[in-house]
């Protein structure tokens, strides 16, 4: 599993994927950062989210430049950028006029015929279907390759082959948006932790009054567990609602809890800090625990007391020899 990624890293991705919708051109967004090439593709390999958010922005920022094109000529200095699906080639994306093509007859004959000009490629086919594996947009994917979505969803009803890649590139690009949803869900993303980590504004001016007020309104939800309103008591709820009520309530602690926690481990992990439990006992070792063997006091057995047995251990506490016998007394 890759190591979670700093906060800093964290912006210099996000300044990185708005560069790279912006030029469509991975290297030429580096180089307007300030970033090593070589190091934002080991975070693309690494980084699951951050590579399907990179493939989305170089398929929003080829689209992007394709309707830019259509409309004219650019005026952008950086001249015309490289792109992974290669949007804006136009000559491998659409026919010259006269190649060699297979067509279905409308009696479902087969027949090779001359392409007309203008026509897609199958290059196009293939960039609108990577394109629509990352992105889950059909329109952005069309887009993307200077085409028109109707043209594709042609293709799906004549090609029975086309429409099958076409739903399992569906099917991959919502897994992958779905996978990188739930990995912007963790403490570790920084997707939502911005204002932690500016100056708070300065506090309204209020009196007293208010501020009890205020206090009052939200003690629940900031110190306490607010009830959800869905499983609120009713007027004659059972005994059986009342037990999923307080379930609810408890899982909503221990989520409370655990978010707790996981932020925690981001910030020890910021600070260059071991993580708690058992994912940082070799970090302890490395940082000089003390042998245990040198820590004394494991027993509270009284030394001077003669074992029953020297071949067993003396520990504190009650041997069940001992107890029986002490109940055989008594009896």
């Amino acid at each position: 599993m890759a190591k979670p990624l700093t906060r800093a890293q964290a912006l210099q991705n996000r300044a990185f994927l708005k560069a790279l919708r912006r030029t469509a051109n991975v290297r030429l967004a580096c180089r307007e950062l300030g970033l090593k090439y070589g190091t934002m593709q080991h975070r693309r390999r690494t980084h699951p989210a951050f590579a399907l958010r990179w493939a989305a922005e170089v398929v929003a920022g080829q689209a992007a430049l394709a309707r830019k094109k259509r409309a004219g000529p650019s005026t952008s200095s950086a001249g015309s950028p490289p792109h992974a699906f290669g949007a804006g080639r136009n000559s491998a994306f659409r026919t010259a006029g006269g190649e060699a093509v297979v067509v279905r007859l409308k009696s479902g004959a087969l027949q090779v015929r001359r392409a007309q000009p203008g026509k897609l490629t199958r290059e196009a086919e293939q960039a609108f279907l990577s394109a629509l594996s990352v992105t889950c947009n059909i329109a952005l994917s069309a887009a993307a390759v200077g085409a028109d979505e109707a043209a594709f969803h042609r293709r799906k009803r004549k090609d029975p082959g086309f429409a099958r890649e076409m739903r399992m590139a569906l099917e991959h690009g919502y897994l992958e948006i779905e996978t990188a949803l739930l990995q912007s869900f963790t403490a570790a993303s920084h997707e939502h932790d911005d204002w932690r980590n500016n100056d708070p504004p300065a506090v309204p001016p209020m009196s007293v009054n208010q501020a009890l007020q205020l206090m009052y309104l939200h003690q629940k939800e900031a110190r306490l567990i607010a009830e959800p309103p869905h499983i609120r008591k009713r007027p004659g709820e059972s005994e059986e609602a009342y037990s999923v009520r307080l379930s609810a309530m408890y899982e909503a602690r221990l989520q409370r809890d655990r978010e707790r926690f996981e932020v925690a481990e981001v910030e020890r992990w910021e600070r260059g800090e071991p993580a708690l439990g058992p994912a940082g006992e070799a970090v302890r070792r490395e940082l000089g625990l003390p042998d245990l063997a040198q820590v004394t006091g494991w027993s509270h057995a009284d030394p001077a007391k003669a074992p029953h047995d020297a071949s067993r251990a003396l520990f504190g506490g009650w041997r069940m020899a001992d107890m029986e016998a002490k109940r055989g007394r008594r009896r």
